[in-house]
């Protein structure tokens, strides 16, 4: 049950996000000044910050380094807001709002957007290199998972695999290999980020939580797919019914609404179950893990 306790905590763990990140982004003062300013429009006052809250709870696993565990929550966020601006231009998926207000593109222009998504994701890597106090080896772990999670055989091949499979009726195992890679990748990621900012933690905690996140990365796209059935817009903050108007390979295509709900239920809770090796202070893991099930948008 998500509890205000967890509310309070997601509040909290936002609102250091955004700061972190308002201080990373460059000034709109500062040349070229649209590209910077767009680059806040698209980053800064919105988002659910899914990213950066798997890394502050999976960090709370050990002994963090802050400086680290503050990097990693706005390099993955970059990255991930970096992939919203491409997914969303004409090229791509073709929309016109997202997060509750117009699209980058719409905003300002395509080559904008597109010089956007490249700046937010050279600075997910500046930042994430320039985090101090952990070894050079954790330091340049941290930064090998994230350039894997974004890169062909993780979210940038997924969104390919995505592209090129519009109007095909994929197999489950074949939906869960894109979105693994398109969606999941970058929640691992994020987990991963977590607990290496922790340097008491050792490999096996590391594939404990890897399992978790690949559970819940599957779990959260599942749920994508049925709130893009059920839910309107308004709610949403981008374009509700958008897969299905593009005949896209979805979970309720496949499977139905009842049954896809029912499915990521059943990941969230091997999600849960992957974390038997941690004690309570694994609680916020799980408390998010039952927060991607009930989310709204």
């Amino acid at each position: 049950m998500i509890t205000n306790n967890l509310k309070q905590w997601q509040q909290r763990a936002q609102a250091q996000t955004e700061i972190l990140l308002e201080r990373a982004l460059p000034s709109i003062n500062q040349a070229p000044e649209t590209l910077h300013e767009a680059m806040r429009y698209v980053t800064l006052g919105g988002g659910k910050r899914l990213r950066p809250l798997l890394v502050w709870a999976a960090a709370e696993l050990g002994d963090s380094v802050q400086a680290a565990c503050e990097a990693a929550a706005v390099a993955v966020e970059c990255i991930h807001v970096y992939s919203l601006v491409h997914d969303d231009m004409p090229a791509m998926d073709n929309d016109s709002l997202r997060r509750g207000k117009p699209t980058c593109h719409v905003q300002y222009d395509e080559p904008t957007a597109l010089l956007v998504g490249d700046a937010l994701q050279t600075l997910a890597f500046d930042v994430l290199s320039t985090a101090t106090a952990l070894s050079p080896a954790r330091q340049i772990r941290m930064i090998n998972v994230l350039a894997k999670a974004s890169g062909s055989m993780g979210m940038a091949g997924g969104q390919a695999i995505d592209l090129a499979n519009v109007g095909v009726d994929l197999s489950q195992i074949q939906l869960e290999q894109m979105h693994g890679w398109k969606t999941g990748a970058l929640i691992r990621a994020a987990v991963a980020l977590g607990a290496l900012s922790c340097p008491d933690l050792d490999d096996n905690a590391l594939a404990a939580l890897d399992n978790y996140a690949t559970k819940l990365g599957l779990a959260f796209q599942v749920i994508d797919d049925v709130l893009d059935c059920e839910a309107d817009t308004a709610t949403l903050g981008k374009t509700a019914g958008k897969d299905a108007e593009a005949n896209k390979p979805t979970y309720v295509k496949l499977m139905g609404l009842t049954a896809a709900r029912e499915y990521a239920n059943t990941l969230i809770q091997q999600a849960i179950d992957a974390l038997q090796l941690f004690d309570e202070r694994a609680d916020r893991l799980r408390q998010l893990a039952e927060f991607v099930v009930i989310r709204k948008n």
